[in-house]
Order: C-alpha cells, then structure tokens, then sequence
C-alpha cells in the first residue's frame, strides 16, 4: 500500500524522514536493517555488529555474545554454562588468573559495575567496556574477547577455586522465592527442558564435575558460528572490522558440530491450580496463565504494524488496571493483564495481582472481568487517542535523541538481533511507520484484535503464590482458585465508562511573576536568576541530550521540624498527597490530562529537608511549572484515595517481616540507633495506623505552601531566553510566606563502643555479616574523598582476598558515607553475604586487610586503580544532566563552590597512600562499630541442644 505524505514533526524530522516517506512503501516490505550500523558474517560464520557513537567519548562497548546456555548442559553439566562463564576471568592464552582483572583495573575498568557478564537459558553475554583514551587499549580488548572466545584454559587448581565462589552465588539465590520456582516452573513450563535447567545449575553437579566435562561444553557450543561481536563507540568502523577479522577470522567450527536445538514448550493439556506457599514469603499473588504460542519476531513492516498495535491495547489495559487500584478498598494492590514473553520463541496472555486483604476472590473478579470487558466491548475512542500520543511521544523522543545516546543501549538491541531475531530498522525509521502506521489503526481494529487476543475459557494455569497461612488468615486450595476462576468468568460485565476531565492543567500562567536579578557564573555555565518573590534559580543549559530537562528544588527543614509523636504523618505525607492529585485530578485524571507530554513531578518531605523532583522533554517545561505551581497551592484530598494508600501500604507491611533479609536489615538500624522512632526500620503494619489523613496533609501543607528560602535547579535541553518567562510566570509567582527554613538536630546518633549482635532467621544455611564503623568528624570534601578511596582500596582487597583468594564470597563490600548534617558524622559499613560455618573466618579475614590498611595504607598500584576508574566515570559524568543535578544540588545544600566540579581530577590526583592510610587508622576505630550477623534458624537450634 502507498503511504500518505507525513505530517509535520518538525522542520529537522520532517527533512530526515522525507527520502522515506516519498518512497512506496508496501506492509510486505521486509524491515531493513538501520544503515548507520554495519552487521557482517565472517568465513567461519561469526556475526558481528559495528557501529560509530560518539557518547561516550572516548569508549567503546565490547561484546561477545555467544548463543550458548544452561539449555544445553548434558546431565553432568548442570550449571557448567554459567561456571564456563566465571572461567573466562580466571586463566586464558593471553591472561594467567586474576591478571585479566588486574590489567582491566589498572586501565580504568571496574570489576562488577563495568566488566561483567550473564548466563541465561540460551546465551552467555559478555560484557567489556573499554576506554579508548591510550593507545593500545582497544586492540588489548578485542584479545581478551579472542581469549574468551577460543583460549580459555580450564586449569583443575583454578576449576577447584572458583567452585567455592560459583556456590556462595548459588547461595544468595536460595529463599522463599527459589524454593518456590522449583515447584512453579515444571508446570508453568508444562514440562519443558527449560524447568529442568536453571543456569545456576545443580550443587552436586558444581561440587563434584570433572573438568573434561567444562571442557566439553565449551568445546561442543563455543564456536564461531553460534557468537557475535559488538563493537559499538568511539572507533571508525573500518578499524573495528579489521580488528574482527584479525582475532575471529581463525575461529574455526568442530568438524561435527552438535546442533544447536532450541527446547520446545508443549501445550497445555488441562486447565490446573497451583498452591505454593512459604514461612518466608514476602507477598501473596495470584496469576493466570493462558495457552502458550510460539512468538513472532516482526519480520515485515506488517509484522511491525501488529506489534504497535499490541502496545497500543496492553497499554489501554493497563491503564484500566491501574485505575481499580484507585478505590478506597482496592481489589489488589497492584494488577494487570498482558501477552508477554515466556521463553525464547513462546508468548502467552496473562493476567497477575498482588493481593491485598480482600484475598484470592476479589482479585481474579477484577482481572477476569476487566479482560472479559475488553474483550467483549472494546475500549473507547478517548482511549485510543490517548495510547496513540503516549506512543508517538516516544518514538520522537527516541529520535530527538539518536545522537546523544548512550553506546550501551545499541549494543544491548544487537544482542536481542542476533539472540531472538528483534528488528533492528533504527530509530528514522521507526518514527517514519510510527507517523504513518498509527494514524491508520482504527479503534474497530484495535477491538477485534483485542476480541481474538484475550482468552475467553481457555485452558490454563491458575497460581497462587504467598506466605503460609497465619491464625485468623486462609490460604485457597487448589479448587477453591479453580473455583473463583469459574465463578469470575461467570460475572455479568458492562462497557467500561470513563470519567470526562479537563483538557489542561491550568488555564495559563499566574499573574505577577518577575526576575529581580540574574547573574553568570561563567567558569560552569550557570545562570543564577533571583526572582521577584525572593526565589532562587539555577539554570544550567547542556547539549547532552537532546530533549531532556531535569528539575530540583531544595530547602532546609523536612520532618526534623516535627515532634516524634507526629513523626509517621511527616514520612508519608508527600507519599498520601501523590497518591491523591492535584486540584479536582485524581493521580490518572493527571495522566489523561498530560497524554502525550513528557513530564512528571514529585514533592519529597526528608528528615532534613523538603523540596521539588522533576522531569520533562524541552516542549513540555511549562507542565512541569504548572504540576509545581499545583502542588504549593491546591494539593488534593481524598478519603477514598487515603485510605487505599494506607491500606496498600498495610498489605505490603504485613509479610515483610518474614523475610530474613527484612529482619536482618531491621536488626542493623535498631543495634545502631536504638528503638527511635525515627530510625528507618522495615514498615510494620501498625506504623501505618498512627498516620492521620487531615494530620499528614497539614504538614504537607505547612512545608510547601511557601516557597520561601527554596532553591530550584534546571539542567538539560533548554534555552535561556524560552525558559526563563516561564520560571518568572510560574516560580515567581509562588507564595513566600514566612516558614522555618532550618532543620533541627533531634539528636539521634549511633551507639558508641563494640557492640555485636547475632540474629536467627530463616531456613536456609545462609549468612550476612555487618560491619559499621561510625563516628564524629570535622567535615571537609577532601576527607569524604579520601574516605571514599580507602572505601575502594579495601574493595579491591575484598575481591582479592575473601573472594578470589579464599572463595568465601560471591560479592560483597564496603560502602562509605560523610555528611555534615545535622552534624558532622562518617560511617564505614562492610557487608558481606557467606555461609554460617564461614562466618569467623570471614570476619577475620575482613578484619586483617582492615588492620593491615591502618599499618601500610594501600599499595600505590591500588590507589592508582581507584582513581584511574573514578576519573573515567567522571569523565562520562560531565556529559550527564543527573550529575550536574547532583552537584548542583549539592553546592546549595552543602555550600561549597559549585566551580568545584572542575577540580575534580586535581583533587583525586592529589589524595596519597599515606593519606589513605590516616584515613584507615582515624575512621576504622576497633574500638568503636557495631558487628551485626544473620544466622539461619537452625543455628540457633544447634546452639540450644549444645546448652
């Protein structure tokens, strides 16, 4: 069929969709492949997939991908996929153990947050960040990816050592929900192989294999042509192929190559019910699943066409779920319908709540008839109209920021290319069909696809899923979900109806507003306006992306102002006012209102301070004013919307502590802080009875009324002559009535001394060690700085020694913080996930590199590894509107130089081993920290029957 002729987006899209748009364009055409990216095929097969991006500067995103998972494990090989992967850092052609990280350190990459990997199902990932700033490095990755590929060693003492790092990870995966997957995934799988083979595998497997059985898997699906090479960033493409075909060329295929089978998902015989339940469950929920179909990638621009219009009706359902949860007893906390992937291949439609108090019953009526209403009237024109601008806004916004996006977000869509055959057009073109295809899907449309997707009595799958039962609560048997299953479907529906709202948010800007003053800060770019009413501004345009303004808004103050006996009204009062709306606007009143805007804006009351977060595309500033301008004078209340808040957030407190991780993060708070009310503990269901509708709202109100003393900062896509009327009209005309605009110290301060702690809870032989040092400190930038690189060093000794040396942990680490409110205070705090018969040597362990840091401080070739990555991220900071928010933010709120940010090299260059070292012995006092440890129940058990 031949398009019409596209409408205006603007001058710059319309001149780059235009060449397209002319050309005939036929629903069978195949969906081309984008030209700025080059995808080729090597002689032995190997894919690989090249692009030039510029952000990052100086970075590229190295990938290999191999379609290679647990999926493929022979029995004696159960989790040897994954195992295959921790190999791959631990001995090659190129690297002995350990000197891959070591070299990756040494040039600025972090292991974990920037080198890393993935085993899943049917594919291994990974993942290689390399900065292109001295030369050498790239080719240097590109070997490692070569090592990775065909050279890694498998050496018997190295296989040994990683077996105890490999099950401390198998560790941290067991619970509640573990020991709950085991008994769903063999149904919800209807018996495929995929239930059979978990990627973490099985422990007697990882205990006991003989490495010709490692060997053999990377042997039989290591093989050029099952991977793909990435290459995507700051390099010209002519020299990435050319580094492709000098380290993959030579990859050569088995003679006899297993095939590579991917498992089938057999269809559902019979519709059957599910009860699991566990002691430790954290929440109850219920699912239905309907009949799997195999998934079909979109192939054609007819393929693509269906697929939007998929987006097009789960979001229109979507919305009508989220609305239930707006009743004063909503029937689940959080629910919704939709067809999503299951495995490689395989969809199915679905329908899932969290349960709240009302149960199993009111859940499934809701899900099942709100389906059933969808399916059998349709939605609304108002409806489609909506989901259309929601979609479209997107797929400008995507395009508006093709240039400034990030290199990793490509490489992540190849990977989907070259795993599952995802359509990979770029985004010019995405936006072309998007202009031309959704104006053409009718609503009649919409309604008999929705009408063939929905499932009506179909064979299925119904779960529930929670804790086990408590005195006065039930839990449904098997029939009895069969039961409210049938009992919904037979529930007489009607066409949805839909509340008329108004078609803005304000009717125009408030009267009165002015700049009384404006100065520049030249040296960062920072405009500083002062208003009429007093209000501060501070405006930072950026070119880093394209449509992207963020907001921020600070003052002094917050719940510290408010006694303990009022504290639980202050924690959730900005939380009860976002639940309830603005003016007349309930929370989905405000969406309808802002389809097909960009724009959203929270108020936050903290312990010591109260302001404004936000964000908007450069079009859609003046929403974001307006929402702030709502929230500091008609703020919305709503018994109906309050009590379903309380009553949610009830339902979500009510298990929580049946959690291990729960109760031991509870217990950490509690040892340091005692039983205050003000310590931030894990919500118990009575908190949530002290909070007072009228109560919490008035101390909303009381905080946000006035904008006196408030700070307001914009970064991003913005101009300075556009922006700065509507600051004036909106900001300027916010109210500054006199209000406190200072926090109060109440005082709350950790023990002092060595106090330990052990807690008892859970099944599962699993512990978590605890270490805070804590203490009072003069504060300064430069210490929090160098208490943040001894924080480091000893992570890279963490790695080390506790985990590559002794493989007592999977991961794990020290965390640093300074503040200098409400007084100046530092906490040291060192968490480490092991087994309970580990626990002492763990801790001794910990203890000795702490000790032996306060003796030697660190080596310089730690330091230099600590600054070299610091410096790097920081690098790719600058170009980032949030890290300008931060320290922006940071500048009013801890008044320093916001110049400062520009220093940031030569004071990280600066900090010396020796001033690491007196960071050690000053800030990890042995006489001072709190050891808390979670032991498993049985621990507890043993050590009774020992008295």
């Amino acid at each position: 069929m031949k398009l019409s002729k596209l409408r205006l987006i603007s001058g710059a899209v319309l001149l780059a969709c235009a060449s397209l748009a002319q050309a005939e364009l036929r629903l069978s055409d195949p969906l081309p492949v984008a030209p700025e990216v080059t995808v080729g095929k090597l002689p032995n097969g190997l894919t690989y997939y090249i692009k030039k991006n510029a952000r990052p500067a100086q970075k590229v995103e190295l990938r290999l991908v191999v379609k290679a998972g647990s999926i493929l494990e022979d029995d004696d090989q159960q989790g040897l996929a994954h195992f295959t992967e921790h190999m791959a850092f631990n001995g090659s052609t190129h690297f002995k153990r350990n000197e891959l990280i070591s070299y990756l350190q040494s040039i600025g990459v972090k292991f974990g947050a920037d080198l890393n990997a993935y085993t899943s199902f049917d594919e291994t990932v990974y993942v290689l960040p390399i900065p292109t700033n001295k030369k050498g490095n790239l080719e240097k990755g590109f070997l490692v990816l070569e090592d990775w590929a065909h050279g890694l060693k498998f050496n018997p003492a190295d296989i040994d050592s990683e077996r105890g790092i490999v099950l401390e990870e198998a560790r941290l995966g067991k619970g509640a929900s573990d020991r709950m997957n085991k008994v769903l995934y063999p149904k919800l799988l209807n018996g495929s192989r995929y239930a059979e083979r978990m990627p973490i595998g099985k422990e007697e497997v990882l205990k006991t294999f003989k490495p010709d059985a490692i060997k053999r898997f990377y042997k039989d699906w290591y093989r050029p042509d099952l991977m793909a090479v990435m290459v995507v960033g700051d390099v010209e493409p002519k020299q990435a192929e050319k580094l492709i075909q000098q380290h993959f060329g030579k990859l050569k295929n088995p003679a006899q190559p297993r095939p590579r089978v991917y498992a089938e998902v057999p269809q559902r015989a019979q519709t059957e019910a599910l009860v699991i339940t566990d002691k430790e469950a954290a929440d109850d929920t219920v699912f239905i699943r309907y009949p799997i179909r195999p998934a079909q990638e979109p192939v054609t621009i007819a393929d693509y066409r269906r697929q939007m219009i998929e987006n097009l009706y789960g979001q229109m359902l979507s919305a009508r779920m989220q609305e239930l949860t707006q009743q004063a007893n909503p029937p689940f906390i959080q629910g919704g319908s939709s067809m999503g992937k299951l495995v490689r291949g395989y969809e199915s439609f679905s329908a899932y709540a969290l349960l709240g108090k009302g149960g199993v019953q009111p859940a499934v009526d809701a899900l099942v008839r709100e389906d059933e209403r969808a399916r059998r009237f349709g939605f609304s024109q108002d409806e489609l109209d909506r989901a259309r601008k929601n979609m479209l806004r997107n797929y400008e916004r995507a395009w508006n920021e093709r240039d400034k996006s990030d290199s990793a977000g490509f490489v992540a869509e190849y990977s989907r290319n070259f795993l599952e055959q995802e359509a990979i057009p770029g985004i010019t073109n995405e936006l072309m069909y998007a202009r031309e295809l959704l104006p053409q899907v009718s609503l009649q449309e919409i309604n008999e696809t929705v009408a063939k997707v929905i499932p009506e009595q179909q064979k299925k799958l119904v779960v529930f899923m929670g804790a086990e039962a408590k005195p006065g609560g039930t839990v449904p048997s098997r029939q009895q979900l069969l039961d409210a299953v049938a009992s919904a479907e037979q529930q007489k529906v009607e066409p949805h109806t839909e509340k008329v709202v108004a078609g803005s948010l304000m009717d125009g800007p408030p009267p009165g507003g002015s700049i009384a003053s404006e100065k520049l800060n030249s040296a960062i770019g920072v405009t500083e306006l002062i208003l009429g009413n007093g209000v501060r501004v501070l405006l930072k345009p950026t070119d880093f992306k394209n449509d992207q303004v963020l907001m921020g808004a600070t003052r002094f103050g917050g719940q510290s102002l408010y006694d303990d006996a009022d504290i639980y009204n202050a924690r959730y009062a900005s939380a009860i006012v976002g639940s309830m709306g603005l003016k007349d606007l309930a929370p989905l009143d405000l969406q309808k209102i802002v389809a097909g805007k960009t724009v959203n804006v929270g108020a936050s009351l903290g312990e010591l301070s109260e302001g404004f977060g936000g964000s908007s595309s450069s079009a859609d500033v003046e929403s974001m004013l307006q929402l702030v301008y709502l929230y500091m004078h008609d703020v919305r209340k709503d018994a109906d919307l309050f009590q379903s808040y309380i009553g949610k957030q009830q339902d979500l407190a009510k298990n929580s502590l049946a959690q291990p991780d729960a109760v031991f993060y509870d217990a950490v708070q509690h040892t340091m802080f005692g039983d205050n009310p003000r310590v931030d503990g894990v919500p118990r269901v009575a908190d949530f009875d002290k909070v007072s509708l009228d109560r919490s709202l008035e101390i909303f109100r009381q905080r946000f009324s006035s904008a006196r003393d408030m700070t307001f900062i914009f970064t991003g896509s913005f101009e300075l002559d556009k922006i700065k009327p509507l600051i004036a009209s909106y900001l300027g005309a916010l109210p500054v009535t006199e209000v406190a605009h200072a926090y109060r110290d109440v005082g709350m301060r950790p023990v002092q001394g060595v106090v330990k702690k052990a807690v008892y809870m859970g099944s599962e032989p699993k512990s978590t060690i605890s270490i805070t040092f804590t203490g009072d400190v003069a504060y300064s930038d430069e210490q929090k700085l160098t208490l943040q690189a001894l924080g480091e060093v000893l992570n890279l000794k963490v790695i080390e020694v506790l985990r590559e040396k002794m493989s007592m942990i999977y991961g794990g680490g020290f965390e640093t913080s300074m503040g200098q409110h409400p007084y100046g205070h530092y906490s040291v705090a060192l968490n480490l996930p092991t087994g309970p018969e580990n626990v002492d040597k763990v801790i001794a362990a910990a203890f000795a590199e702490i000790n032996k840091m306060k003796k030697e401080g660190p080596s310089a070739l730690d330091l230099e590894k600590v600054k070299l990555n610091w410096i790097t991220r920081q690098q790719k900071a600058m170009r980032e509107n949030n890290y300008w928010m931060s320290q922006l933010m940071g500048s009013v709120t801890q008044g320093r130089d916001p110049a400062q940010i520009l220093r940031f090299e030569q004071r990280v260059r600066a900090i010396t081993p020796q001033a690491v070292k007196q960071a050690a012995q000053r800030y990890l006092n042995l006489d001072n920290y709190v050891q808390v440890v979670l032991y498993p129940e049985q621990k507890k058990v043993a050590l009774n029957n020992g008295k």
